[in-house]
């Protein structure tokens, strides 16, 4: 089967928009596992975000579009250079950045800066057993930060969540554990597409709302929602695993909560994610 028929996430057809989604920013300092009562209560209410001009992009992002499929080599090489509403935090063998085009309310892409690794295909890369295990290490990091700006996020509006916050703000809080709280850990998914967009290697860790912006087309959908996003547990992939070679999506938009499927009508299938999205934040 060609390149041209087989699916793809097409990331790269977005290049001609913008940004339209809240980001993080640690001032390129990985975040503190310390809790924070500030940081935990604070929570900014979803409204579907209004049309408006694509907003300027910084000199360093702008050229990380013209370099293409080629564009997030230049996080890698040099993220310092960024400002920190690109470069959430790095180290000397990980970047980790939030997504110019994310696909959820909350979308991080982990960069790693091994040059020997992170050319390859993904599913090369992973035949490392000792690469992957690196990666799976600070995959685990990243779904703890994404999990944190989830609480931070949509918390107050969690019936599950509520006695948590409730004792996190009380005057007399607890001794010893807080409550336990909504496991938001459960509502982050990670990993990398079977044919990526982007040549630099990268793993997706996301919130599993779907509802963003950018997203508009039934393959950024279905490259999140089907085998086609490939978790780093299922690595190293057999060598006649199908994902190797991915051919076609499977057909039929199905909704990642209920099940219900909205055939290629992404439209309604939008309409409805929204609405999933109300109910989701109150669990």
């Amino acid at each position: 089967m060609s390149s041209s028929n087989r699916a793809s996430a097409d990331d790269l057809e977005d290049h001609v928009s913008s940004p339209a989604s809240p980001v993080l920013s640690t001032k390129h300092n990985p975040p503190s596992s310390k809790p924070n009562a500030f940081t935990e209560m604070m929570g900014t209410k979803y409204t579907p975000p209004p049309l408006k001009p694509p907003p300027k992009l910084d000199p360093k992002t702008a050229d990380t579009l013209r370099d293409s499929s080629w564009g997030l080599a230049a996080y890698t090489k040099d993220p310092a250079s960024f400002p920190a509403s690109r470069v959430v935090y790095f180290n000397k063998n990980f970047v980790v950045i939030n997504d110019l085009f994310p696909k959820a309310s909350v979308h991080l892409l982990i960069l790693p800066r091994d040059t020997t690794k992170n050319k390859l295909h993904p599913h090369l890369a992973f035949d490392d057993p000792a690469f992957l295990a690196d990666c799976r290490k600070e995959e685990q990091d990243v779904r703890a930060i994404v999990a944190s700006e989830l609480r931070r996020r949509f918390g107050q509006y969690s019936a599950t969540d509520r006695p948590y916050l409730d004792a996190l703000s009380s005057d007399d809080p607890p001794e010893g554990d807080f409550p336990p709280g909504r496991d938001w850990d459960k509502e982050v998914i990670s990993g990398i597409h079977a044919n990526p967009s982007m040549k630099h290697l990268h793993i997706h860790v996301l919130s599993r709302d779907m509802v963003s912006e950018s997203m508009k087309k039934t393959n950024h959908y279905l490259s999140f929602t089907t085998d086609f996003f490939v978790g780093l547990e299922n690595f190293p992939l057999a060598m006649d695993d199908h994902r190797r070679s991915y051919g076609r999506f499977p057909k039929g938009m199905k909704c990642w909560r209920c099940g219900t499927d909205y055939g290629n009508k992404m439209a309604s299938l939008l309409k409805h994610l929204r609405e999933e999205f109300e109910e989701w934040k109150r669990e």
